[in-house]
């Protein structure tokens, strides 16, 4: 950093990205304001300055050992920061430890025998809730949450013919279960069931999702809501505003060919039929040649079901919202629950590189074909889908509550 550099951020002051301390401070208080910017986005603390943007000074010796010795000792798990030190015009020194943000969330401070989580909210550090907690361990991999219990659900809360249909048509396994103990084993294996401590089966947030009964009756943030506007914005006077509460997987027949056909529609054909009327052009002029009505879908059909397979395989179930559609005039908006997982990027999901939060929802989307192979459906589908239909780009909006994907709409295409 150079001087005219910390000049200017000792004047913008204290943020979520930038903290103050004097160098006297006790090692763990130095940790906390490391784990949590390391939670957050990464950031610099600057030591040897007071709160209020003063420069006091380095007065420690041996600073960088000491700092590093923190790292060492107080924060876990490792990282590595950059340390610098800057000389200022009446020579007094400021320390400027740089680091990214995190990417074995949740980073701990150790100390006293306990190991506490911090976050920064705004210009402050605090002890993460539990909440936030969960968030951070599935940003960090370490916990998926889709295989959390939910409470009040059973065996018998999944859709025994969805599950048939499943392993014997879907994935053609030799062995379907025939008892109620065959078919409990078989589903904690899978893991759409779980035990609890107590010896209690449960459904998992998967299994639930994937294959229950009404799933927001036990889990509200399930399913879809589907809103048609007339204008650009919202309003309260909606054409519909539904909200969709099925599996997510429907029930499938299969040919000797292997050609399949739905015969029972998921969360997902559903959504499509109930979104058509709004998004399906029928014209009322009859071409002379081929007397065909002057028809076609205002968007791709196949970006749009990439879209919103990718907001049901990827949201973050630690977010009690819905899945969000809203088709305005001039535009489709898919709002799915959650920052993007694992140190995901917008530029990352462009490019096509894969990191999925949920992947036992991903491997069975993917059995049922809705999910392909290689898991690059916003590089190899929705842009280039998007760029052909009607020459428009989509635009994707990430931040730490969502990530938004809107599609423009096109002139009528004929077909």
């Amino acid at each position: 950093m150079r001087q005219n550099e910390l000049l200017e951020v000792l004047a913008n002051g204290e943020n979520s990205g930038v903290e103050f301390k004097r160098d006297d401070i006790r090692p763990e208080q130095l940790a906390r304001e490391i784990v949590a910017l390391a939670n957050f986005q990464g950031g610099r603390i600057l030591l040897g300055v007071e709160d209020d943007g003063t420069v006091s000074g380095i007065q420690r010796k041996d600073l960088e050992e000491w700092v590093m010795n923190v790292f060492r000792d107080k924060v876990h798990p490792m990282m590595l920061p950059f340390y610098e030190e800057i000389c200022l015009p009446d020579g007094k020194r400021v320390a400027v430890v740089s680091f990214t943000q995190g990417i074995s969330k949740p980073y701990v401070v150790r100390h006293a025998g306990r190991e506490d989580i911090y976050l920064r909210i705004g210009s402050t550090s605090q002890l993460a809730t539990r909440e936030q907690q969960a968030r951070l361990y599935a940003l960090g991999g370490m916990l998926h949450t889709e295989v959390m219990p939910v409470p009040g659900t059973s065996m018998a809360t999944l859709d025994k013919a969805r599950l048939q249909n499943y392993l014997e048509v879907v994935i053609a396994d030799p062995e379907v279960p025939q008892s109620g103990t065959d078919w409990e084993e078989r589903l904690l294996g899978l893991g759409f069931l779980i035990k609890s401590p107590t010896g209690e089966v449960l459904c998992t947030i998967a299994g639930l999702v994937l294959f229950g009964i009404k799933p927001r009756r036990y889990l509200r943030q399930a399913g879809i809501r589907v809103m048609v506007f007339e204008g650009l914005h919202k309003t309260y006077r909606a054409r519909l505003d539904e909200v969709l509460d099925m599996p997510l997987v429907g029930r499938i027949d299969s040919d000797k060919s292997g050609s399949r056909t739905v015969i029972e529609e998921g969360l997902i054909d559903k959504f499509v039929s109930v979104l058509r009327p709004f998004i399906f052009h029928e014209g009322g002029v009859i071409d002379e040649n081929s007397l065909r009505r002057d028809r076609g879908w205002m968007y791709p059909l196949n970006a749009l079901r990439e879209i919103i397979i990718n907001a049901c395989a990827h949201r973050d179930w630690t977010r009690f919202v819905d899945i969000e559609v809203g088709v305005y005039a001039n535009r489709l908006e898919i709002v799915s629950p959650g920052a993007l997982q694992n140190s995901m990027t917008i530029e990352k999901m462009k490019a096509g590189q894969r990191s999925p939060r949920n992947p036992i929802i991903v491997e069975v989307l993917r059995d049922y074909g809705y999910v392909d192979a290689r898991g690059m459906g916003i590089r190899t589908k929705v842009i280039p889908q998007m760029r052909e239909f009607n020459g428009t780009e989509p635009g994707f909006e990430a931040t730490e509550d969502y990530l938004k994907t809107t599609l423009w709409r096109s002139v009528v295409s004929v077909g």
